[in-house]
């Protein structure tokens, strides 16, 4: 007699206003494996996973576990059958320690007082086993990203999970810490741990999964062995066309300075020293310079500098001529356009409709007044424009709570509203974060387009790849500092690799 699956999800139908999230989706998941879940931005992959985690319930289908039918009305009974998930946005407290959070609802108490101590024992006990190094007295707030997912799955492992969700969860993450999750999550998996690990990159889902399962548009297309399939197949299921994976682009044509930093110093939250140290650098029309090097280097610190979120210790920044080191950030934002790291906090305004969030840098702006009150018949006709040429997919168009769209449709939207404001400048960073291939392609291909219409594109990425086919030059941000100014056609990944550990550096050029 075959062995039951770990879970099964059969027929599963969700459905939002406006749309089917769910059409009947059917995934099956073994004991010990590690199974893929692919699809676009908006296919329904969290969605099913949020049904199977108890956060939505399904208007029709079953769900299985060990063969049995079970009910999952909340989180609570997903964890209680073993069940935990490693979210995309992270549901941690940001003012709670580590510790706090990790045996937050599961907390063991004596005479009504928090017993910690035995807690903290086995806490670090697994941070060791499974290499999840953590501070468990840091507060989330003062911790990079990569340690707040550690922390988000510790607290599934302290629960003793045995069916393990990720969400999206590299993507937050810089290549070493990408590496060292893929090897923890084999180790799972050795120790009889099932995981659906849902993501967009197919190199990531070669390395690690067995078996993969693709939606497409809230529907199931297949589910395939890993060893039998090649990157090319999964995109093509992904998105239903063929994808280009290769950046295309011409020779950059630099004309003239449009940023110039010099000395740019700026504090950090998180300790005495400074975060960004001394900057200099310059950004001409018609290039895309990208800010590579590994997380936690300075980088958020530079962007809130430049964007004016946090004021400068010293130094001065010019845009065309025009020193902008004071001016405010609607100011700055009148000179250029950005893409920001964290599209929740600094990116949207959640429980805004989808138009609203697409005009809420420009709605004082005379095209979207009359009569000094806000004109609801322009925005909407800008923001389905916008939302039918980026193909920015949500159950109700415009004004859907922008809160209820994937992450990917989320960060489409922002993406659209930044390039299509008027800008000499774009920042962009972290921009293809959370997205699939096609979109990927398609922000890649506007990237390239935004410097071939002579704009200046700052780019800040964690993804090796991506810098190395998008820049015309790369800056290396190490500790604060820029250790490398380099041309990526002349250098190995393995050579940027050395820079962004700080065991390489060159002088950086005159003026740059």
């Amino acid at each position: 007699m075959d062995t039951p699956y770990a879970i099964e999800m059969l027929n599963i139908t969700k459905r939002f206003p406006g749309i089917i999230a769910n059409d009947n989706i059917t995934l099956q998941l073994k004991r010990g494996e590690i199974h893929a879940l692919l699809g676009e931005n908006g296919a329904g992959k969290s969605t099913l996973m949020s049904v199977l985690f108890g956060l939505y319930q399904a208007e029709e289908g079953i769900i299985k576990k060990d063969g049995k039918v079970v009910s999952i009305k909340n989180p609570n009974d997903a964890n209680d059958l073993g069940i935990g998930m490693v979210h995309q946005h992270f549901k941690l407290v940001q003012c709670f320690t580590v510790l706090e959070n990790i045996i937050l609802g599961v907390e063991t108490t004596k005479n009504g007082i928090l017993q910690k101590d035995e807690a903290r024992k086995k806490v670090m006990a697994l941070s060791e086993k499974y290499g999840l190094m953590v501070d468990p007295d840091a507060l989330i707030q003062d911790i990079t990203v990569g340690m707040q997912q550690r922390t988000e799955i510790l607290k599934m492992l302290y629960r003793d999970n045995e069916i393990l969700i990720f969400d999206e969860p590299t993507a937050v993450l810089t290549p070493q810490e990408i590496a060292e999750l893929m090897q923890i999550m084999k180790n799972l998996a050795k120790e009889g741990k099932s995981i659906l690990f849902i993501s967009h990159k197919l190199n990531e889902i070669m390395e690690v999964a067995d078996r993969c399962t693709v939606l497409r548009r809230g529907k199931y297309i297949g589910t395939v062995d890993i060893k039998d399939t090649t990157q090319e197949e999964l995109s093509r299921m992904m998105v239903g066309r063929d994808v280009q994976l290769v950046v295309e682009k011409g020779p950059a044509h630099p004309g003239e300075v449009v940023l110039d930093i010099r000395n740019m110093t700026v504090a950090s939250k998180v300790h005495n020293n400074n975060a960004v140290k001394n900057v200099s650098l310059q950004v001409r029309s018609g290039e895309i310079v990208c800010i590579a090097g590994i997380d936690g280097n300075g980088q958020t610190e530079f962007v809130y500098g430049l964007s004016g979120l946090e004021p400068l210790v010293s130094g001065t920044i010019t845009m065309l001529g025009k020193d902008i080191t004071r001016a405010t950030i609607r100011e700055r934002a009148s000179e250029m356009s950005h893409i920001p790291e964290d599209r929740h906090k600094h990116g949207l305004v959640l429980d805004y409709s989808l138009e609203y969030n697409i005009v809420l840098q420009r709605y004082w702006q005379p095209e979207f007044t009359k009569n000094g009150f806000l004109d609801q018949k322009a925005i909407r006709n800008y923001a389905e424009r916008l939302i039918e040429e980026n193909d920015v997919r949500s159950g109700q168009g415009a004004i859907t709570t922008t809160r209820a769209m994937s992450g990917g449709n989320q960060q489409k939207a922002i993406i659209a509203r930044e390039i299509d404001k008027k800008h000499e400048l774009l920042l962009a960073v972290q921009p293809t974060r959370g997205l699939d291939v096609g979109a990927i392609e398609t922000v890649h291909r506007n990237l390239i387009r935004e410097r071939d219409s002579g704009k200046a594109v700052l780019l800040i990425s964690l993804e090796l790849e991506e810098v190395m086919n998008v820049a015309d030059r790369i800056l290396v941000m190490y500790e604060g500092e820029i250790v490398g100014d380099l041309d990526p056609k002349q250098i190995t990944v393995e050579e940027l690799g050395l820079y962004m550990a700080g065991a390489k550096r060159n002088t950086v050029k005159e003026g740059a």
